[in-house]
């Protein structure tokens, strides 16, 4: 790692005196500066729309990464950048011999993205470490604030930090028409060093991350916190189905080998297949190309994308087959084929049971209702699960809106999960995973 030494004024106020020793209320955030902070964050990318474009690897990535370190030196972290590109900003324990804990999130976002995803945990996660400094709270275990890079293409710096990175995925273009590898490096890791970045298993105490939702349910049913339960597991597969291009005028319509009419009904049959299980699985169809597409032409191939996601990775599996067997029989009826890439998986990423629990107890404790659920939506806690406990706490997102200009929570909301994860840190510092 490379970056600044532990400041002065971090080491003066971590020895006066422990948590644990502290019999005065638990310290609250200000949820009015972190939410100030988000604004702030919000001007490197600002699109016309009031959304962010701070794709990872361009020059608001950077910036915005530039105005994070600050705000964590600020805080009296101790801030580097490790060889993977992730700012990891530390405060010492009172026990080296504890392993951390880790904090973070991620700042990049989507192209026309919102001011909300991944900024909401970052943010929150520095604010803790900066009350944590103000309340002169020593903790036992050293506290990491990870700021993960480029979740937003494919968890590049947790996956790093926890499984290290294939020479293929380096060599791969990001969004930013930048390599994976240049990007590192504009960032201001290195890649040459790649394998310094990588965690062993059972080298973190635990990893909490604060997100909005990014979904509707808990806008929807006014409850406060949402207890993550696990990250969904995620099956992509493209679908190719061959028919003969003819003449749209001359053709009958029996006797034709409409590709695109095949891919329309197994498009439809997916939805069927998702819905008539019992479950939260869902199955989507991104996007569909028909060739050679022209007006006058019968498609001749047409090609789509499949996306599965359920918490049960045996189900993901099961609802493939049933739509590789439903491929089969509309083929044959069509007079039409149908072929399946072979699927690109994320395996499901459950978190910590003992972590959930902590999570409910923190904000139950603070007044807020609560409630089990899943996580649609990838995240760096998934990656970061391959090496240690893992724990989310969800914040509703106004509308279910994620991931667009409009993406919203409430200041309110920001604050109470961050004081939830405030809340959860010391009790997990005191106790560890034991539980009262």
């Amino acid at each position: 790692m490379r970056g600044a030494g532990l400041s002065v004024i971090a080491v003066a106020l971590f020895t006066a005196r422990p948590a644990s020793a502290d019999p005065a209320p638990p310290p609250r955030v200000q949820g009015e500066r972190i939410v100030q902070h988000i604004e702030a964050l919000s001007e490197f990318g600002r699109n016309p729309q009031g959304g962010v474009s701070r794709v990872a690897y361009t020059e608001a990535d950077r910036q915005g990464r530039d105005y994070v370190m600050r705000l964590m030196r600020d805080a009296g972290l101790s801030v580097q950048i490790d060889a993977a590109g992730n700012i990891v900003g530390r405060l010492a324990g009172g026990d080296p011999a504890l392993p951390p804990i880790l904090l973070g999130s991620h700042i990049d976002s989507v192209p026309n993205g919102g001011n909300y995803d991944g900024d909401v945990g970052s943010l929150g996660a520095v604010e803790v470490a900066q009350v944590l400094v103000e309340n002169r709270l020593a903790l036992r275990h050293p506290l990491e604030v990870i700021v993960f890079e480029n979740e937003e293409g494919v968890t590049v710096g947790s996956h790093a930090l926890a499984s290290g990175v294939e020479p293929a995925l380096l060599d791969s273009v990001s969004q930013s028409g930048r390599t994976i590898r240049d990007g590192i490096q504009f960032l201001g890791g290195d890649v040459a060093a790649l394998a310094s970045a990588r965690r062993a298993p059972g080298s973190i105490t635990a990893y909490l991350e604060l997100h909005i939702e990014q979904g509707g349910v808990l806008d929807r049913e006014k409850t406060d916190i949402g207890v993550v339960e696990g990250i969904v597991g995620i099956l992509h597969s493209e679908a190719r189905v061959e028919g003969f291009a003819n003449h749209a005028g001359t053709t009958p319509m029996d006797q034709r080998h409409d590709a695109l009419l095949s891919a329309a009904e197994l498009v439809a049959e997916l939805n069927r297949i998702v819905t008539r299980a019992p479950g939260r699985q869902v199955g989507t169809v991104g996007w569909i190309h028909a060739e050679p597409g022209a007006y006058n032409v019968i498609p001749g191939v047409a090609s789509f994308g499949v996306e599965l996601r359920d918490l049960d990775e045996a189900k993901v599996d099961s609802l493939f087959g049933e739509l590789r067997a439903a491929a089969e029989r509309i083929g044959r009826a069509r007079g039409t084929r149908v072929s399946f890439s072979e699927p690109v998986k994320t395996r499901p990423a459950l978190t910590d049971p003992r972590l959930q629990r902590l999570i409910d107890r923190s904000a139950k404790a603070l007044g807020f209702s609560t409630r089990l659920m899943p996580s649609g939506a990838g995240h760096d806690a998934q990656e970061i699960a391959r090496i240690g406990p893992v724990g989310m706490i969800f914040i509703p997102s106004v509308g279910g809106i994620s991931h667009a200009p409009t993406e919203f929570s409430r200041p309110r909301d920001i604050e109470n999960g961050a004081n939830v994860l405030l809340r959860a840190v010391l009790e997990l510092d005191r106790n560890g995973l034991a539980e009262p």
